[in-house]
């Protein structure tokens, strides 16, 4: 129970860092959306360009990530050693990438249809490289339990991301007009959408600065004959991960290649806005993850106790539910978080939510064939979902436009989700409560249904009636777990 706390611990600290820092990075959607109109496409852009990015940074970090910590727990290894030749191998093959990427640009901005503007490809080329080297870093203040540095850092970078788009999207494009003469030494308005990227690339270098202690005072070594066990470990979480990422990003790589209009670029900005405002399941499963890896692999009592994983599979799914319900119940409000031209892709909302918990709770389910070593299963049950995903937008999209890219993500995680239940349960066995979590999921279904189909004239006694099904939800789960409550006691918690 203590390890559960401790992980609750960890959990918030880096949940409050990522929710913060969601929530100041929402600052940018309306921003983008009111200053890059759905006609001009830009959002499209940027939507397009940092689905090639996020599956750049899974291939470039080639499963590190996990590896160093599970290597780095190792009772015959040395943590020092392991963080020092990850350090090297993912540092060597970054600057490779960036060579080859400035070498070829040309060629590869015009085969993914920048041919008119190479510098968008070869600005986040660099920023994903440097993203990926940092990676480890990052890794490495969580492997030291160090969360609120970890935090701070990504924070940073978020506040000064949002400053400096301010300063590029708003501020100075306001002073141009009076000062062109002035103003124009440090902005040009036909740059236009090319700021977002440039201002990432800005952001992501300074915060290598902060990285001083972790990257020096020790002695740098590459230990071959480790990085040999360590990449026959990562190889398939790297498939696993290239995979993984696919079924977040296929979509967005291939509409504007699949889509039949004229105006994929348009529709594609639509419902990267619109998937926005559904992106508080990403951060609640990025929150857990981020606190669960060094608290599974760690050197504790609890990294092989199958009951503990059931009790953590068991309240991430509540409260995944329950920010379901929530966003749901006031998406009234919450959709002025992009522009009203934007507003046509909100029906993806519910469908895009519930693939990020089935993601979530695929997420959770993995740690049986990490914690055996048979990680190609990961790559097996992610290569059948991502197969799955890409099959429903090649076939439904050219006439379903981006309703069939989210349906298509749902269909993608619940394949891999059940897949990889199923093919746990004889390999690593985890007695999870199969009845309750049914039991809150068919409530949480009830309940969306009412918000769908009860609609009244006022959005007041809207809101009011969603309100009162939400608390009723909570009231359950308090009632059903026995949570303990400031001033009251209860039974122990069930399991």
């Amino acid at each position: 129970m203590a390890s559960l706390k401790s992980l609750a611990k960890d959990t918030a600290i880096y949940g409050m860092s990522s929710i913060v820092g969601r929530f100041l990075n929402y600052l940018l959607v309306p921003l983008y959306t009111a200053k890059l109109t759905v006609e001009s496409g830009g959002y499209g852009v940027i939507t397009n360009i940092y689905s090639y990015v996020a599956l750049l940074l899974v291939i470039l970090t080639y499963g590190m990530e996990t590896a160093f910590f599970r290597f780095a727990n190792k009772q015959d290894e040395n943590p020092q050693r392991v963080y020092s030749s990850i350090l090297i191998s993912v540092g060597s093959t970054s600057l490779m990438f960036i060579l080859l990427m400035l070498a070829f640009l040309p060629q590869v901005s015009s085969f993914i249809g920048y041919a008119d503007h190479p510098e968008y490809v070869g600005v986040m080329a660099v920023c994903v490289a440097i993203d990926a080297f940092q990676t480890i870093p990052f890794a490495y203040l969580r492997h030291r339990k160090k969360a609120l540095k970890f935090a701070a850092l990504k924070l940073l970078f978020i506040v000064l991301n949002i400053a400096l788009n301010l300063a590029y999207f708003v501020l100075l494009p306001a002073l141009y007009k009076s000062h062109p003469d002035t103003i124009g030494l440090i902005y040009d308005p036909s740059i236009g959408v090319g700021y977002a990227f440039f201002i990432n690339l800005f952001c992501t270098a300074i915060i290598t600065l902060f990285f001083r202690k972790e990257l020096t005072g020790f002695k740098y070594v590459f230990d071959r004959r480790l990085m040999r066990r360590i990449l026959s470990y990562s190889w398939p979480i790297l498939l696993l991960g290239i995979t993984g990422i696919l079924n977040q990003t296929a979509d967005k790589i291939l509409f504007p290649f699949i889509y039949a209009g004229s105006d994929a670029t348009a529709q594609l900005g639509i419902y990267g806005a619109a998937s926005k405002v559904a992106m508080i399941m990403a951060v609640i499963t990025q929150a857990f993850r981020y606190a669960y890896e060094p608290f599974v692999f760690g050197k504790t009592g609890d990294r092989d106790n199958a009951a503990t994983q059931a009790q953590a599979m068991k309240f991430f799914i509540i409260f995944t539910l329950l920010a379901f319900l929530a966003v749901i119940a006031y998406l009234d409000i919450l959709k002025y978080i992009i522009a009203p031209g934007y507003w046509s892709g909100l029906q993806v909302i519910p469908i895009v939510m519930a693939a990020e918990i089935m993601m979530g709770v695929y997420f959770n389910l993995s740690f049986w064939y990490k914690l055996t070593d048979r990680t190609i299963w990961g790559a097996v049950f992610s290569g059948i979902g991502c197969a799955v995903l890409v099959a429903v937008n090649i076939i439904f999209v050219p006439r379903f436009g981006y309703m069939a890219c989210a349906w298509a993500g749902f269909a993608g995680y619940g394949t891999a989700m059940l897949l990889s239940y199923f093919v746990g349960r004889h390999y690593y066995p985890v007695p999870y409560p199969l009845k309750r979590i049914c039991a809150y999921v068919l409530l949480a279904a009830a309940i969306f249904a009412v918000y769908t189909f009860v609609r009244f004239d006022n959005i007041y006694i809207d809101l009011l009636l969603r309100t009162a099904l939400l608390v009723a939800f909570l009231a359950v789960v308090i009632k059903v777990e026995h949570f303990r409550l400031p001033g009251r006691r209860h039974a122990r918690p069930a399991q």
